[in-house]
C-alpha cells in the first residue's frame, strides 16, 4: 500500500445487510483501501478488504452489526496503518433517498438525520441502513465532518411534467408523492465524463445515461441537468432489474390482493425481491449466469435478456422527447460495463429508428475497467455516439465530502 501523500476521505455505503467502505484521495481518485462487510447480524457475517491492489483479505465477524463492522475497520484493519487512519479528514455517506429536502451534498446534523428518517417510506430497504451507517460512523469517527450525498439530489432539476403523477394534487403537496429517481450520483458523474469524451462544454451536451446493475435506471441529462429519469417514487419503478419488476400496471396490485388474498406487504415483497431477472430467468438475479444461458439458447434466459434490453431501448428512445437531440448514450454499472450482449441487443433495437451503430468487435472487448480507455463503442456512421464509461460514485462522494473540510 502506498502511504497517503495527502488528505483522504472515507466513503461509506450501507445496505440492509452490508457495509461497503473505501478510503481514497479525492483529488486523483486513488483508492488506498476498499472493502465490504456482509451478512450483517447473522452468524456467517464476514468482512473482506484490500489495500490498493494487494490480495484481498477476509475475516469472520459473527453476528456483527453495522457499528461492529466499522469498529473492526478502525481497531483491526487500520490498526497497523496509523498513517492511513490519520489521513482521513472527512466521511462521505451515500444515501438513496432525500425526498425534496436536499438537492446538494449536506453536512450531517440532527435535522438531516430526522429528514432521512421522514422519507424512509420512499426507500424502506435503503434509508434505515444508511442511518445505521451514519450513527456508527459518527461514533467511530467523531472528530471529522460527515457528509451525506443523496441519489435523489441530481434529479431535483426535473420539471413538474416529468416528476408529477396524474393523481390528486394533495398527495403531492401534503405527502410528497412524486417521481424522485435514484443513482443520481452516478448519472451526474457519467454526464460529466461524457462531456469530456465529446470535447464539449457540459452546458452544451445532451446525453442519456444508463446505470445498469442489480438496480438500474436511465436519465435524460440536458446541459448537465437531469430532465427525466426512469425510477419513480421509490427505486422500484422503471427498468427490469435484478429482483425488481420495474414499471407495472398498478392494477396488478389490486388483482393479487383480491384474487390471492395477499397483503400489501406481501405484494411489496414479491415486486422488490422475487421479480425482475430472477423471476424471468428462473435461475438468478445476476446477469452473468443469464448471459451464459442466453448464449446456450435457454428460452427463459433469452426472455430475461430480451425483456431487459427492450425496456431499456424504449426508455432511451422516449428521452428524445425532453432532450430534442442526443449527443451520446452511456452504458455503465455492473451490467452496463460488463455485459456486452446487453449493449449489443439494446443498440440493435435502436439502429433502425435512431441510426445507432456500434463496433461489435470493440463492444465485446469493452469489459469494465480492463484496459478500455477511450470508452467509445459507436462506429463513425452512427448518428449518436455510444460510450461505455465505468461509473465512480465513490469519487463523487469523496469530492463532495472534501468540500466541507476546513
Amino acid at each position: 500500500m502506498v502511504t497517503p501523500v495527502s488528505k483522504t476521505v472515507l466513503v461509506i455505503n450501507c445496505g440492509s445487510s452490508s457495509v461497503k467502505f473505501a478510503i481514497m484521495d479525492p483529488n486523483d481518485g486513488h483508492v488506498y483501501l476498499s472493502g465490504i462487510a456482509e451478512a450483517m447480524t447473522l452468524p456467517e457475517a464476514f468482512i473482506s478488504w484490500r489495500f490498493g491492489k494487494e490480495d484481498k483479505q477476509k475475516a469472520d465477524i459473527p453476528n456483527a452489526t453495522h457499528g461492529d463492522a466499522l469498529k473492526y475497520l478502525v481497531e483491526n484493519i487500520l490498526a497497523s496503518h496509523p498513517e492511513l487512519l490519520g489521513s482521513i479528514v472527512a466521511c462521505g455517506h451515500r444515501i438513496v433517498h432525500g425526498g425534496e429536502f436536499y438537492s446538494e451534498p449536506t453536512l450531517v446534523d440532527d435535522e438531516v438525520v430526522a429528514n432521512i428518517e421522514k422519507v424512509i417510506p420512499f426507500a424502506p430497504l435503503h434509508n434505515p441502513a444508511h442511518l445505521l451507517g451514519i450513527n456508527a460512523a459518527r461514533e467511530s469517527f467523531p472528530n471529522i465532518p460527515h457528509v451525506v450525498v443523496f441519489d435523489t439530489a441530481f434529479h431535483q432539476t426535473m420539471p413538474p411534467i416529468a416528476y408529477r403523477f396524474a393523481i390528486p394534487e394533495q398527495y403531492y403537496t401534503e405527502y410528497g408523492i412524486r417521481r424522485y429517481g435514484a443513482h443520481g450520483t452516478s448519472h451526474m458523474y457519467l454526464s460529466q465524463q461524457a462531456a469530456l469524451y465529446l470535447n464539449k462544454p457540459l452546458e452544451e451536451t445532451n446525453v442519456i445515461t444508463c446505470h445498469l446493475g442489480g438496480g438500474a435506471s436511465v436519465a435524460a441529462v440536458k446541459g448537465g441537468k437531469c430532465v427525466d429519469t426512469s425510477m419513480g417514487l421509490t427505486p422500484l419503478d422503471g427498468l427490469v432489474m435484478g429482483t425488481r419488476c420495474g414499471s407495472i400496471d398498478p392494477s396488478v396490485v389490486f388483482f393479487l390482493c383480491d384474487r390471492f388474498n395477499m397483503s400489501v406487504e406481501e405484494v411489496k415483497e414479491v415486486f422488490n425481491k422475487k421479480s425482475g431477472l430472477l423471476a424471468l430467468s428462473g435461475i438468478s438475479s445476476d446477469m452473468r449466469p443469464i448471459c451464459e444461458g442466453y448464449e446456450k439458447g435457454d428460452p427463459k434466459c433469452t426472455l430475461a435478456m430480451d425483456m431487459f434490453c427492450y425496456r431499456l431501448a424504449k426508455f432511451i428512445s422516449s428521452y428524445y422527447v425532453p432532450l430534442g437531440h442526443v449527443d451520446a448514450i452511456i452504458f455503465s454499472g455492473g451490467i452496463g460495463e460488463n455485459c456486452w450482449e446487453a449493449r449489443k441487443i439494446t443498440c440493435a433495437m435502436l439502429k433502425e429508428s435512431l441510426g445507432i451503430e456500434i463496433n461489435e468487435e470493440l463492444n465485446e472487448k469493452a469489459l469494465g475497467r480492463l484496459g478500455f480507455e477511450d470508452g467509445e463503442l459507436s462506429t463513425p456512421n452512427s448518428k449518436v455516439k455510444v460510450f461505455m464509461i465505468p461509473t465512480n460514485e465513490e469519487l463523487v462522494i469523496a469530492r463532495s465530502a472534501m468540500k466541507f473540510v476546513k
